[in-house]
Parts: C-alpha cells; sequence; structure tokens
C-alpha cells in the first residue's frame, strides 16, 4: 500500500530535501512540481541497495540543483511503502 506526501519549499531547499527523502527508503516515487507541471518524477526501486540509489541518482540530483537555481518556490510529491 502506498501513501503520497506534498512538501511546499524553496528552490534552495530543493536538493537537500530530495537526497533526505531518497536516504529513508521507503520512497517509491519522488515527484517535482512546478506551477501545477510535473517537471521531474524520479522513479526509486523498493528494496534497491542504498549505494545503487545514490550512484543511479547523482546525474538527477546534478539537473535538480540547476533546475533549483532558477526557481523559488516548487512542490515535492513523495509516493511511499507502507509497512
Amino acid at each position: 500500500m502506498t501513501k503520497s506526501e506534498k512538501f511546499t519549499i524553496s528552490g534552495s531547499q530543493l536538493v537537500e530535501k530530495v537526497k533526505q527523502l531518497i536516504h529513508e527508503g521507503n520512497i517509491r516515487r519522488v515527484r517535482v512540481i512546478h506551477k501545477e507541471k510535473t517537471l521531474l518524477e524520479i522513479p526509486l526501486s523498493i528494496g534497491a541497495p542504498a549505494a545503487a540509489v545514490t550512484i543511479l541518482t547523482a546525474p538527477v540530483l546534478a539537473a535538480l540543483g540547476a533546475f533549483a537555481a532558477l526557481v523559488t518556490d516548487c512542490t515535492i510529491e513523495v509516493e511511499k511503502t507502507e509497512e
């Protein structure tokens, strides 16, 4: 079963918040939304080793950092698995 959470944050906090969410480990998908449009969707494997997730998301986080410099506010929508 999954549940969704939304966070509205400033662009400068975007990368750190996404990193924090990824390290929680029970995340299935992260969406970055700006002005009600999905700009980036990051699917994460359930049960994937943390090192593999970090290596695979490094280029995405770099792109996210460039995007964060251009926006003031955005919303992060997170799909989490419930145990």
